[in-house]
């Protein structure tokens, strides 16, 4: 059997490329960042309205 080594990946090949795939992260860490924003939010407020 052959033995094959891990693939290795470089990156983006072009400015434009990484760009792209730079905007693509950071879309999803906002999304990400936001999503929990709102549920803590939800959460606290029910919590605040369980206790009074």
């Amino acid at each position: 059997m052959a033995s094959h080594g891990p693939a290795h990946f470089t990156g983006p090949e072009t400015i434009e490329a990484l760009t792209e795939d730079r905007q693509k992260m950071w879309a999803g860490f906002s999304s990400a960042t936001t999503g929990t924003v709102i549920f803590l939010i939800i959460l606290l407020v029910g919590m605040a309205v369980f206790l009074l």
